[in-house]
């Protein structure tokens, strides 16, 4: 499926990860070669397996007017409404377009997962869970947006997205349809995702959590080091924001049903996705391929099949996972954000800690950075159940 709606500027954007706190840090972390990924520290958890931890939620505190919103996904979103005068652009948006017509579209797959482990170690002899547990503000899927919305003072439709792992980036082109159906002016969209036993559990138990650091592209990987992050992105007209704005060129998403948990091997869905973002970027050229790159033998395959059979080996890809870890619901819009950096740095990233690539894949994997000219950028999210999703992020 081809979105086929007009582009949309993004004057504002931020994200907080294991590499860093805001884009400064962020910038800082790619340019550098330093990533987040660390051992577990988490108790009962598998031994070997590391994590993208962000340092200091805890301390984290939200609004007293929203304290009932308090787990660690919505410290983790106001860490993130924090940075890169965030906040202060999406005020400016609502004072110029009406805070009811600001609309906020967050994707997540875990939620608040964590708040309802904790209140399940502590339920009564009984079995019941605590009275102070608040699932409709803290686990609920709409929460995350609900509480976005409230902490940002818009008065605009407010939704959730949880295509697995694809949710982060589809929230760009739900964005899309509402500016071009008249609903809203400008969308704040993005992802937040936590770490949680059960997804830690959920992914050792399908066998694909890599013991160490991920190594995404490696002829050697062995598996995914799951992350937690939070990646916001304001989306308007391109004509309501200021010249030279980077631009979300294109989108594209499919569905191709094929396995619940594992890729399409030829990558048909992930073709299908991204084909349909070039068409509606106007069939412009890329010049790097951010690649959803989880780390796992089947997923990574099958992506360099997928970018080999639209690209050849004629443009650069890597992956950023190994140093965020696999964020999940975040990762799309993580990586979003990583590709309007790259844009701005002229860099293309190269995969951290692979020494080999995989013969393969057949396609120019980049394992150390190059400074190239990056005008544009084809960033893939790929999800459980066959869910796809690719952005052309660039200029105009």
């Amino acid at each position: 499926m081809s979105s086929m709606l007009p582009a949309l500027a993004i004057p504002a954007f931020t994200a907080v990860s294991a590499m860093g706190t805001g884009l400064a840090a962020t910038r800082d972390a790619l340019h550098a070669r330093r990533g987040g990924l660390a051992p577990c520290d988490l108790p009962g958890m598998p031994d070997g397996i590391w994590v993208g931890r962000v340092p200091g939620l805890e301390e984290v505190a939200l609004p007293e007017a929203l304290s009932r919103y308090d787990c660690r996904n919505h410290r983790l979103a106001e860490l993130g409404l924090r940075q890169d005068g965030f906040a202060e652009a999406v005020a400016e948006a609502a004072a110029r377009f009406g805070a009811h017509r600001v609309a906020v579209v967050l994707g997540t797959s875990t939620s608040g997962i964590a708040q309802t482990e904790e209140a399940y170690a502590r339920r009564g002899a009984d079995g019941a869970l605590p009275a102070d547990f608040d699932f409709t503000h803290t686990h609920d899927l709409y929460a995350l947006p609900r509480y976005v919305r409230a902490r940002l003072g818009l008065r605009g439709l407010a939704t959730a997205i949880s295509t697995a792992c694809t949710s982060g980036a589809r929230s760009f082109l739900e964005a899309q349809s509402l500016i071009a159906a008249g609903l809203a002016d400008a969308v704040v969209v993005g992802g937040v995702d936590t770490l949680c036993r059960m997804t830690l559990h959920g992914f050792n138990s399908l066998e694909l959590l890599s013991r160490g650091a991920c190594r995404p592209c490696a002829v050697d990987r062995d598996g995914i080091s799951i992350g937690e992050a939070a990646g916001f992105a304001l989306v308007m007209r391109q004509e309501d924001a200021p010249p030279g704005t980077v631009v979300l060129l294109g989108t594209g998403a499919s569905a191709d049903g094929h396995h619940m948990s594992s890729p399409h091997p030829e990558g048909l869905g992930a073709i299908a996705a991204m084909r349909a973002a070039l068409v509606a970027a106007g069939g412009l050229p890329v010049d790097y391929v951010n690649l959803h790159g989880t780390g796992t033998r089947a997923n990574d395959a099958m992506e360099g099949n997928a970018v080999r059979a639209i690209f050849g080996t004629g443009v650069p890809c890597s992956s950023t996972k190994g140093w965020t870890g696999h964020t999940l619901g975040a990762s799309g819009a993580l990586e979003a954000a990583i590709a309007a950096l790259c844009v701005e740095d002229a860099l293309v990233p190269g995969c951290l800690a692979v020494e080999t690539p995989d013969p393969g894949f057949g396609v120019d994997v980049a394992v150390e950075n190059r400074a190239v000219p990056v005008r544009r950028v084809l960033s893939n999210s790929f999800g459980f159940g066959g869910s796809n999703c690719a952005l052309v992020i660039g200029h105009a």
